[in-house]
């Protein structure tokens, strides 16, 4: 028999009732702003927010929402983590991810996890609405400066998972040295790594390699 979580994502929905619109978010400031919002939509209603993504898993749980807002960096796991989360319970869900950044490589992961709409903080209001219908309505939505970061990078070869722990290392102020003792590898093979990530990167630098790797999304500064 299937479980009736599942279920109610396939009941038939009345035409005249409203959106209902979970909002993940920690920024008191942001979430007031889109409960104005929302609530200036005939055909939207706020009906519970969360702080954290622990909080916003069990009250999508307890209320199973039409749409989910969710920050992409929350105080506890990640907005992907959330999504991957109420997704494993409920197939089915649509969930926005909204950030201040466009890094292609979130944007990608976000994607692929099954985020049906990705949002930056900083686009219009009216954006934001429209992506919820569209959402709402089965439909993707991928705002074109979105699509546009993803279409730059495409093609390009990723980091590795290696090359990855090594540029975190590294944005955290430790030296070649200090990376190879934490990765218990020699440091010869930390400065290869390297030389691979500002290859990769377009970086002339180190210091401009973590500086691309941040506004791209693979590390958090």
């Amino acid at each position: 028999m299937a479980d009736q979580s599942q279920l109610a994502y396939s009941r038939p929905m009345s035409a005249n009732r409203p959106i209902r619109v979970l909002s993940i978010d920690d920024h008191p400031l942001l979430m007031e702003g889109i409960a104005t919002m929302l609530d200036n939509q005939p055909d939207m209603e706020l009906v519970a927010t969360a702080s954290t993504g622990t909080e916003g898993i069990r009250k999508h749980r307890e209320i199973q929402p039409d749409v989910t807002l969710t920050d992409l960096r929350l105080p506890d796991i990640s907005g992907i983590d959330v999504m991957l989360a109420i997704r494993s319970e409920f197939a089915d869900a649509r969930i926005i991810l909204l950030t201040m950044f466009a890094g292609d490589v979130e944007i990608k992961r976000a994607l692929e996890a099954g985020a049906q709409g990705y949002l930056l903080k900083s686009m219009p209001s009216e954006q934001m609405v429209e992506t919820i219908r569209q959402v709402h309505a089965g439909r993707k939505r991928i705002p074109p400066e979105i699509a546009s970061q993803l279409a730059e990078h495409l093609g390009e070869e990723s980091l590795s998972n290696r090359e990855l722990e090594v540029l975190r290392h590294a944005s955290e102020g430790n030296r070649n040295r200090d990376i190879a003792r934490k990765l218990f590898v020699a440091e010869e093979t930390v400065k290869v790594h390297m030389k691979h990530i500002m290859q990769k990167l377009g970086a002339a630098d180190r210091t401009q390699a973590m500086a691309i790797a941040a506004r791209r999304g693979f590390i958090h500064l």
